[in-house]
C-alpha cells in the first residue's frame, strides 16, 4: 500500500478523534490505568526487591556463621581451634571471629541493677558483622593482646545510660568487679529486631578478656567472611564438613549464610510481579473492551460514511486499516498518557527526596508496545466488521 495512503489514514484517525474527544479520552483513560498501572507495579516490585536486598546486604552477604546445637553423649562445643582449623583449610575465608556470650549485673547507680550481655569476640567481628561505630573506636589487635579491659557497648544502651553515645566513650563500668572502660559504641547496619546476638543490652569486650569471667569459655558461635560472596556456598559446605571432622558424629552443628533468603526474597518478588503484573493486565484489557465497544459504535455511525468511501473506491482493506489507525491512536495517547503519570511517581521522589526509586527502560517499552498491541487486538473486530459492510446497503442506510 502506498505511503501516503497511510498518512491520510493518520490524518483521517486524527480528526476523527477530534471530532468526538470526550468519547475517545474516556476510552483511552482506561489504557492509560492499565499502562499506568504496569509501569507502577514494576517500579514497586523492584523498589521492594533492591530494599530487601539491601537489608540482606547490611547484614552481610558473605557472612557465614556455625552454631552448636547439642548433641546425645555431652556437650561438644566449638572451639578457637575449630576456627583456626577452619581458616587453614577452607580457601577463601577473610576474617574470623568467636562469639563468647555471657550474662552479666550492670550497676546503674541507687543500688539498682540492669542485665547486660556480655560477648567475647575478636577484633574482626565488626567487619564480619558488618557494624557501624558510632563513637570512638572499636578495640583492636594491640587491645586483645594485651588483655585490655575495654569494651562496647550498643547505641541504646549508651543513650540510656549517659545519654549519648559521644558521653559514652570513656566511662568506666563494674563487671563482677572488674572495672571496663567503655572505648566506643555501635550498633548493627541492619535493625535485626532481636533476632541475633545482638540485643538492646550488649557490650561486647576483647576474647581474652573472657578468662577474667571464667575458666572456660564456651564458643556459641562463630563467624566468618569469605572474599566474594560468589562463594559462600561452596565455603559453608567446606566449613560444615571441616567442623564435623574434629567433633563426634552425633553432635549437631547448624552452619548458615543469607543466600537461601536472598533467594526467597527473589521468589517472593518474582510471584508478586507475576500477581501484579495479572492485574495490570486486567486493566488493559478492560480498556482494549472499551476500545473495541466504542469502535463498534462508531462503525455504526458512521455507515454511511463507509458506504460512500467505497463507492469511490476504497478498497476492504484500506477500511479496515482506517479503524485499526483509530484504535492504535486511542490506545498509544492512552499509553502516552499512562507513561507519564507511572514515570511521574517514582521521579518525583528521585528529585524531590533522597530515595533512589529504581526506573526499568524494559517497563516503559513493554507498556507502550501493550498498549498498542491492545489497540491492534481489540480494533480488529470493529475494523474487519467495517470492512465488510456492503457500499450499497451502506449508502441506503440512515
Amino acid at each position: 500500500m502506498p505511503t501516503i495512503v497511510f498518512g491520510e489514514m493518520a490524518r483521517f484517525a486524527y480528526n476523527t478523534f477530534r471530532a468526538d474527544k470526550v468519547r475517545f479520552s474516556l476510552t483511552a483513560l482506561g489504557v492509560a490505568i492499565g499502562t499506568a498501572s504496569l509501569i507502577l507495579v514494576v517500579t514497586i516490585v523492584m523498589t521492594g526487591k533492591q530494599y530487601v536486598l539491601d537489608q540482606i546486604q547490611g547484614i552481610g552477604v558473605n557472612m557465614i556463621v556455625i552454631e552448636y546445637q547439642g548433641g546425645d553423649r555431652g556437650s561438644d562445643f566449638l572451639t578457637i581451634g575449630d576456627m583456626h582449623a577452619v581458616i587453614q583449610q577452607v580457601p577463601g575465608i577473610m576474617a574470623a571471629s568467636p562469639v563468647v556470650p555471657l550474662r552479666e549485673r550492670l550497676p546503674i547507680g541507687l543500688g539498682q541493677e540492669r542485665d547486660l550481655q556480655v560477648l567475647g569476640v575478636f577484633p574482626e567481628y565488626i567487619a564480619v558483622r558488618n557494624l557501624v561505630a558510632l563513637s570512638g573506636r572499636f578495640f583492636d589487635a594491640q587491645d586483645e593482646q594485651a588483655r585490655n579491659k575495654v569494651g562496647v557497648i550498643t547505641q541504646l544502651l549508651a543513650e540510656q545510660l549517659y545519654g549519648s553515645v559521644d558521653d559514652a566513650v570513656g566511662k568506666v563500668v563494674k563487671l563482677s568487679g572488674l572495672p571496663v572502660t567503655i572505648i566506643g559504641t555501635f550498633r548493627e547496619r541492619v535493625n535485626t529486631f532481636g533476632r541475633s546476638e545482638v540485643t538492646n543490652s550488649t557490650m561486647v569486650i576483647p576474647y581474652t578478656v573472657i578468662g577474667y569471667f571464667t575458666d572456660s569459655p564456651v564458643v556459641r558461635q562463630i563467624y566468618f567472611s569469605t572474599a566474594e560472596p560468589s562463594i559462600v556456598v561452596p565455603v559453608t559446605e567446606h566449613i560444615e564438613r571441616v567442623i564435623r571432622s574434629r567433633h563426634r558424629p552425633e553432635s549437631s552443628y547448624f552452619v548458615q549464610n543469607l543466600t537461601h533468603v536472598i533467594a526467597m526474597a527473589e521468589r517472593i518478588a518474582n510471584t508478586l510481579t507475576w500477581v501484579l503484573l495479572m492485574v495490570a493486565a486486567m486493566t488493559l484489557l478492560v480498556g482494549g473492551v472499551g476500545i473495541m465497544n466504542i469502535m463498534l459504535a462508531t462503525v455504526s455511525s458512521r455507515i454511511t460514511e463507509i458506504g460512500i468511501r467505497k463507492a469511490i473506491g476504497a478498497t476492504n482493506r484500506e477500511i479496515r486499516f482506517q479503524f485499526l489507525a483509530e484504535a492504535v491512536l486511542i490506545s498509544l495517547i492512552g499509553g502516552s498518557a499512562g507513561e507519564i503519570f507511572g514515570l511521574s511517581l517514582p521521579l518525583s521522589l528521585r528529585f524531590f527526596t533522597e530515595y533512589r526509586i529504581p526506573i526499568s527502560a524494559l517497563s516503559v517499552i513493554v507498556a507502550i508496545a501493550v498498549s498498542s498491541l491492545v489497540g491492534i487486538l481489540f480494533g480488529t473486530v470493529p475494523a474487519t466488521s467495517a470492512a465488510r459492510l456492503d457500499p450499497v446497503e451502506s449508502m441506503r442506510h440512515e
